[in-house]
């Protein structure tokens, strides 16, 4: 009995030793490594699940031939998200163009440990009736049919991400940040290829619930603030998004705790990779698309 006491403990302690060094190690090679070659790591490490890392501004965002793109969009993923660790506000843009429905959502909130916003940009192939919103799947936007994007995601004045480009989907998410979504202001931007477009749209935001004193327009261009969700959640719904966001929080600390040798970002994410490989492959599974997707499919 005592032998085997003994034998754990002393397993235990070789483990600790072990993982000591491989962490100084890590620590090492890390600081050994200039600016560039950190940054080329992490878009290579980055890039097969569907982003680059923008090293000057320190945030991860969807590349436009993301895998996500083959998924499209449904009313499914945003209500499923929050069993995923995905709390945000989200506000979709339904209107009809050209013998399409079309829908343009906007996202603010937490995904995991990370702290971000989206753009989304979906049609059907036909106009649908509104009852069909929730129960349709829109396809994303093709090559000729992106829109050029911008936000300013901010969540205290001096403490925003802004991102901008011609997408289907424009996103940008803050590592080991953690934020309610009702404290997250959007400021977003996105520019039509003719005026029957961009009227289309702003209709489709004021039936949205966007106010006019909200939204501004400059040539093709629309501009306007999304503050708060107006969704009303069911009971179950409301119990998932606290208590993944109980979890968020936590898990946004353990990741500060953990890669504290370090304070810059790409440091960390390297740290985490090097360290705790599994772990860094759930930081960058922001991808609701792709559970919820699959969901649907064994629904069908």
């Amino acid at each position: 009995m005592y032998f085997f006491l003994f034998a754990l403990l002393l397993i235990a302690l070789l483990g600790c030793i072990f993982f000591q060094c491989r962490r100084k190690q890590i620590i090492c090679k890390i600081n050994a490594m200039d600016c560039c070659a950190k940054c080329s790591l992490l878009n290579e490490l980055a890039a097969p699940f569907g982003y680059d890392f923008h090293c000057d501004n320190g945030f991860f965002s969807s590349t436009v031939d993301a895998p996500q793109k083959q998924a499209g969009y449904t009313w499914l993923y945003d209500y499923l998200a929050p069993r995923f660790g995905m709390v945000f506000d989200a506000l979709p843009v339904y209107f009809d163009y050209q013998h399409k429905t079309w829908l343009i959502e906007f996202w603010k909130g937490q995904y995991g440990i990370n702290t971000g916003a989206e753009i989304g940009i979906y049609h059907t192939d036909s106009v649908i009736p509104k009852s069909e919103y929730k129960t349709a799947w829109f396809s994303c936007a093709d090559e000729t049919e992106m829109l050029d994007c911008s936000f300013r995601l901010c969540r205290h004045e001096d403490d925003c991400v802004c991102n901008a480009g011609r997408h289907w989907w424009l996103t940008a998410f803050l590592v080991g940040c953690f934020s309610r979504p009702a404290c997250l202001t959007m400021e977003a931007c996105i520019s039509f290829p003719d005026k029957e477009m961009l009227y289309a749209f702003v209709n489709g935001l004021r039936r949205a619930g966007c106010a006019d004193d909200c939204i501004s327009v400059k040539g093709l261009t629309v501009c306007f603030v999304f503050l708060k969700d107006s969704t009303k959640y069911n009971l179950i719904t409301r119990f998932f998004r606290r208590f993944s966001q109980w979890k968020n929080r936590i898990f946004c600390k353990l990741y500060l705790w953990v890669t504290r040798p370090f304070l810059c970002t790409e440091d960390r994410i390297l740290y985490l990779y090097y360290y705790l490989p599994l772990c860094f492959r759930r930081l960058l599974r922001l991808r609701r698309h792709q559970r919820c997707h699959k969901h649907r499919c064994k629904e069908g």
